[in-house]
């Protein structure tokens, strides 16, 4: 992050006790704190309907700050100095008349106003309506959701139709915390600043790309939400299609919010409906039974605590993605995402196709293809797998594949790389849009989506199981074999 502070803000955090304000926000708001990234004077306001005060969330929150950091990034006096910023108010937010303190606490109008709704977007529209009808808001008002907006197309509609009332888009600010990542961002200067890879990045030199999101832990207590959810609604919609917009779209005109915004519309807009005499070559939806994860045995996602023995939501989705354009026409995008996989681990594989004529060993053939591994976590990074000569008199022109490696935290020795969540609130504070969605790429994601959900309906088949500690059922390993390739752990 440039080391530049922003205008002073006031920020009304709505759902200040809930898990996303105490594990993600606060601690985000204590790192910019700590880089001196807050300009004198703002303010956070945390909203929500314990009987609580001031002082008692400043000591919840200096607890949880000392819990949730490192301990060698953790500085007290920095934290106590952060909490001083933050006041807390009880709020009924379904009660319009009470609202109505809010102006009291905004009683200098001076600086930049952030409507922070870190609740259900059930009621998202009760708050924009009880702000508007209390006078706490203005035109330059910046009011940030997070995502997913509704559970289908019909119902993210009738939310956006609901701020929309109230504030007009280019105030919204629509959270995907996958990216506030740095290497999401990084996809965009690889691809555009980069003419190495800029040339090569069409059907003519790309054979397929796979999209991995794995999780290894469960549910995590949170059955009543991700039952209603599943993994599809959860995940793929709501972060995959993302990354997969960002890799497929065509060059912006400028880093401009827009010029991004109508690159990854036009992606959206050209994926390949799924219809139901295509399911069962190119979607896989999985739920785990009883396994092992990370040496110690676990429930299967039916035996969970609070579960619905009957439950048919998947914990696993693989898709075969295509995209109808010039760019993309031909080249299979191979995504999956899922609960009580091996590892925690998220990347892109960008396969790239040989050499026209082939001259090396035959038994070498399967290698002569490049890939470049774009990793999210664990360990941020990029690496290039290329072809050398192996080493040694005796080898003659036997092939050695191995990788032109950039991992950010060790090249550019930097002490931390900044959650996503730093970079997203740090964007909001300055007004930039181009890291949020546009209502339109919420809709368009839904509406494939949505036809997804539709045929499973349809078809009634329940999940496939797979064991939990596995790469989820056979079926995703069948479905990108059947075109010869494999996923790349398996190759």
């Amino acid at each position: 992050m440039a080391n530049t502070i922003t205008a002073r803000c006031d920020i009304m955090l709505f759902g200040a006790l809930g898990d996303l304000a105490q594990r993600k926000l606060f601690p985000a708001f204590y790192q910019l704190e700590r880089g001196g990234l807050i300009a004198d004077g703002s303010r956070i306001l945390a909203l929500a309907r314990r009987e609580l005060d001031t002082a008692g969330l400043r000591k919840l929150l200096l607890e949880r700050l000392e819990q949730s950091i490192k301990p060698e990034e953790f500085d007290r006096s920095v934290a106590e100095a952060f909490l001083q910023r933050v006041e807390y108010q009880i709020l009924e937010f379904h009660d319009k008349e009470g609202f109505g303190v809010l102006n009291g606490w905004r009683d200098e109008q001076n600086s930049q106003l952030i409507v922070y709704l870190a609740s259900p977007p059930s009621i998202y529209g009760v708050i924009a309506r009880n702000l508007h009808s209390a006078s706490c808001c203005t035109e330059k008002t910046r009011v940030v959701v997070e995502k997913p907006v509704g559970h289908d197309l019909e119902s993210s509609r009738v939310i956006n139709d609901e701020l929309a009332e109230v504030y007009n888009e280019n105030q919204l600010f629509r959270i995907d915390h996958y990216l506030g990542k740095e290497t999401v961002q990084n996809l965009i200067a690889l691809r555009f600043a980069n003419n190495l890879f800029a040339s090569q990045w069409d059907q003519n030199h790309i054979s397929h790309v796979e999209i991995t999101v794995a999780e290894s832990v469960g549910i995590e207590g949170r059955w009543g939400y991700f039952d209603r959810a599943g993994q599809i609604r959860d995940m793929v919609q709501n972060h995959l299609l993302q990354l997969l917009c960002l890799i497929a779209m065509d060059p912006p005109s400028d880093l401009s919010a827009d010029s991004l915004r109508d690159e990854k519309v036009k992606v959206l807009k050209a994926l390949r409906t799924i219809t139901p005499d295509m399911m069962e070559t190119c979607v896989v939806r999985g739920q785990y039974t009883a396994g092992t994860s990370v040496g110690k045995p676990v429930p299967g996602y039916l035996e969970e605590e609070g579960a619905n023995r009957r439950s048919q939501t998947e914990t696993f989705v693989a898709l075969k993605v295509e995209i109808d354009n010039w760019r993309w026409s031909g080249v299979p995008f191979y995504i999956r995402t899922g609960k009580r996989l091996p590892e925690k681990l998220s990347q892109i594989i960008i396969h790239f196709k040989p050499a026209p004529h082939y001259i090396f060993d035959p038994d070498q053939k399967h290698l002569a293809n490049n890939k470049l591994i774009i990793r999210l976590q664990p360990d941020e990074g990029m690496a290039l797998k290329i072809l050398t000569k192996d080493q040694g008199l005796h080898k003659g022109m036997r092939l050695r594949q191995g990788p032109l490696e950039l991992t950010f935290s060790e090249t550019f020795e930097i002490g931390r790389i900044p959650d996503a969540y730093e970079r997203l609130l740090w964007e909001i504070m300055k007004g930039n849009q181009y890291l949020f969605v546009r209502r339109d790429e919420v809709e368009h994601a839904w509406r494939w989506v949505d036809r997804i959900i539709q045929n499973w309906s349809d078809g009634g088949d329940p999940p496939k199981r797979y064991a939990a500690g596995t790469w989820g059922p056979v079926a995703a390993i069948a479905m990108i074999t059947r075109d010869g390739r494999s996923w790349y752990e398996d190759a």
